[in-house]
């Protein structure tokens, strides 16, 4: 079979393999220079309507469909994926705004994560097994599964779910973030070469399109991305129909600084996971907390790291900060902004948002901010960083755990013993020791707290995309 080469110009809803047009379109904004985008469909429910109606009509064979071809055909969507990098990288920083290296790692990930995936094996556990009954628990296909993406990852949060969900014998629908259409429309495009009809489909809309997906009665589970907020709203409309629901919400990740660490080895990994992807990582360290005995001159050392982190338009040479993908979050960012000068906190680097095309921010830190201000307390999804002493050792860890947030959390330690000893005390459904935001598709994911419900990701994610049944089988 020739791979597709697809083009990255004209963007269409797909619904049973086909390309759709809607009556009303919108376009997202290319948030480095506020140019309009392309525009993308607007989805009615009549759409989801027929998009649902394909999916249940897929899901009948496709569940039934063996393990090893449903792979295969993974595995060569993941192929194609690669043979389409470059259009990929190059659209996703169009809508999203992070630098094209980046773009090119994300889009490199999505095929590694859907071999990665669809390496696990499903298991069937054996709970008693004699000579007149077996009694076993298996892992059946839930459906057709809503698949709701953010802004900030577009497309290895996509295929993560749809990988998930294919892989365990259900159909999807996408819904990308009306920020970000345009990626999540070319990769279920590209599905419609691998997947029977309705098995992988996608619909663009507006903010009305998530209210109708997580209400209706035809889908059979949620897997949403996003903030704590809209979590609640996904989780109270999926109860009107009792739908299975998987969320990742955000998080306010500690990482701790021990003072036996090398600090030139480490300056480098904590400025780059601080500020990657303009701080728009759910799982970025975001409060970063380190020992008084080397305080000053850390800070002093990230300081100068930081500044050489380049700003600017994702498809500039170097460049590692690019801007906040849209307005809303622009704005949030500078009403969190005025907080400096509110609570009166000292500024080590940056402070102050400059006016320009696109929704830049220069990466900020602040110097060792008080506990309750909102620079520690909230979630700023931007380059800010608070960075905090610490010098008792239960203390420090009563502060990383305070919030209401779990998501990550790491601790820095040449001392193995005494890093695992305060890591197996974080409240997080992901720590690090001497490492932040490692990820694998054979490692679970997910959240404690309000950081989410359940996990993406490794063999118990992929349990997240079934139904467990339990048979009791005897013999007459």
């Amino acid at each position: 079979m020739t791979t597709p080469s697809l083009d990255f110009f004209s963007f269409h809803n797909i619904i049973n393999n086909e390309l759709t047009s809607t009556a009303t379109t919108r376009h997202g904004i290319n948030p480095a220079n506020s140019q309009p985008n392309p525009d993308a469909p607007v989805s009615s429910q009549e759409d989801l309507d027929r998009a649902v109606q394909a999916a249940r009509v897929a899901f009948k064979k496709w569940s039934k469909t063996p393990i090893a071809e449903r792979r295969a055909a993974l595995h060569a969507y993941a192929s194609a994926i690669e043979v389409n990098a470059d259009g990929f990288a190059k659209t996703l920083t169009m809508e999203q705004g992070k630098p094209l290296a980046q773009s090119a790692t994300e889009v490199g990930m999505a095929s590694t994560w859907i071999r990665g995936i669809s390496a696990l094996v499903i298991p069937q556990n054996v709970i008693e097994e004699t000579e007149d009954r077996k009694i076993i628990q298996r892992f059946t296909p839930m459906g057709v599964v809503g698949a709701i993406v953010p802004w900030n990852f577009p497309v290895l949060l996509a295929i993560g779910k749809v990988a998930q969900a294919v892989y365990a014998g259900n159909a999807v629908i996408i819904k990308p973030s009306p920020f970000t259409p345009y990626c999540d429309l070319k990769l279920a495009e590209l599905a419609t070469h691998f997947f029977p009809p309705g098995v992988v489909q996608c619909l663009s809309g507006d903010d009305s399109l998530g209210p109708m997906i997580t209400e209706h009665p035809g889908i059979d589970k949620i897997s949403f991305t996003g903030s704590i907020l809209t979590g609640r709203r996904v989780m109270a409309s999926c109860a009107k129909t009792l739908k299975r629901v998987t969320l990742e919400l955000g998080g306010n990740d500690p990482a701790i600084i021990c003072d036996d660490v090398d600090i030139d080895a480490i300056i480098p990994k904590i400025g780059i996971l601080s500020y990657l992807c303009s701080s728009q990582i759910c799982m970025m360290i975001k409060r970063l907390y380190v020992h008084e005995n080397i305080y000053d001159a850390f800070l002093e050392k990230l300081v100068a790291f930081v500044k050489t982190l380049k700003v600017g338009e994702g498809t500039e040479a170097d460049v590692f900060v690019g801007p906040v993908q849209n307005k809303m979050q622009f704005d949030k960012t500078k009403e969190l902004f005025n907080s400096i000068t509110t609570d009166r906190l000292k500024i080590a680097l940056g402070g102050s948002i400059q006016d320009s095309a696109g929704y830049f921010i220069h990466p900020t830190i602040i110097d060792n901010p008080p506990e309750n201000s909102r620079i520690v307390q909230e979630e700023p999804f931007a380059p800010i960083l608070p960075v905090m002493k610490w010098s008792d050792e239960d203390d420090v860890i009563g502060k990383a755990n305070a919030l209401e947030t779990g998501l990550g959390a790491s601790v820095w330690s040449k001392d193995f013993e005494r890093a695992t000893r305060i890591a197996d005390q974080l409240e997080s459904g992901v720590v690090w020791v001497n490492s932040h935001f490692d990820v694998a598709p054979n490692a679970p994911f997910g959240g404690h707290k309000q950081s989410g419900m359940g996990v993406e990701w490794g063999v118990t994610g992929l349990l997240g995309y079934c139904n467990s049944q339990t048979q009791w089988l005897k013999k007459f």
